[in-house]
């Protein structure tokens, strides 16, 4: 499994301090999430205070900051728009004062989108691939910001009882084109786009082993490719190791993976650790043959 050679690399995106040349190097987003519940820090940084103290760790090593309100782990209850807003509003301002570098927000309710974009949001990271919220795309459109598509089936509730596919991989590819046409179709430029493949949404553990083996079949959707395997469950299972946060290394063999399979960022918990990982595995995946001779 090596990266399917691009005719061109998706245009780069421009946010706040930095430029994003995909292709270039792994980049990563840090995973901020200010929940009572997520699967792996849920109660660790719920308070403001020690969601702004996780957002300086996570600025020493990663690009982007991606703050998320509702927990998206299997069977988690959702909350009304107002707890969502009352969650990451004064987290995505206490951030913007103190940090240049961008956020993303991880919602999929057009509202959220708003409120976030407004308090200093650069980016929308939405796990329904726009399929939650009628709203969102056209309120993606209109805000002029970039959007990353992720594919899932059903709900917190039920997506781990919808794993039943004919066909994996073209399955997910066929959902992603989907809904990169509808998004282009509402009016957000093409080269605003990013795609995720879902790992650990609604699949199983060798659904996700597939998905990893497999992802260069998605640059031919011509977006940057995201993934996010960050202390999932499936590591956990291969490892029998319960405890997300003892699951690092597992995470690091993951993102081995999705950089030989030219994954542009990858969503983590750790940044710090798997920092050091991309910087090796660019080395051996990203650098041009002739440096390395």
């Amino acid at each position: 499994m090596f990266p399917l050679p691009r005719s061109a690399h998706p245009p780069a995106w421009h946010l706040r301090d930095r430029t994003f040349n995909w292709g270039e190097r792994t980049y990563l987003m840090g995973i901020l999430n200010v929940t009572p519940d997520s699967f792996s820090d849920g109660g660790q940084f719920n308070q403001l205070d020690r969601a702004l103290a996780q957002a300086r760790h996570l600025a020493t090593a990663v690009d982007i900051l991606d703050i998320g309100g509702q927990s998206t782990r299997p069977n988690a209850q959702e909350i009304s728009v107002t707890e969502e807003l009352d969650r990451v509003i004064p987290v995505i301002e206490a951030v913007r004062v103190e940090l240049s570098m961008p956020i993303s927000v991880d919602t999929t309710r057009a509202v959220v989108v708003e409120a976030a974009i407004a308090a200093g949001a650069d980016v929308v990271n939405d796990i329904s691939g726009g399929t939650y919220d009628a709203a969102l795309l056209a309120t993606v459109s209109r805000l002029g910001v970039p959007l990353i598509l992720m594919h899932r089936r059903g709900t917190p509730s039920t997506m781990q009882q919808m794993t039943d596919y004919t066909n994996l991989i073209g399955e997910i590819s066929q959902f992603l084109a989907q809904q990169v046409g509808a998004a282009i179709a509402a009016g957000i430029p093409a080269s605003h786009l990013m795609i995720d493949p879902g790992i650990g949404f609604a699949k199983t553990v060798d659904q996700n082993l597939e998905l990893l083996q497999n992802l260069p079949v998605f640059q031919a959707l011509g977006c940057p490719l995201l993934v996010g395997t960050s202390r999932k469950s499936f590591i956990g299972h291969l490892l029998n190791q319960p405890d997300p946060q003892q699951r690092v290394w597992g995470t690091a063999a993951t993102c081995c993976a999705a950089i030989a399979g030219g994954a542009d960022i990858l969503r983590v918990h750790d940044g710090v650790e798997i920092q050091d990982v991309c910087r090796v595995a660019d080395a051996l995946w990203r650098r041009p043959l002739q440096d390395k001779k």
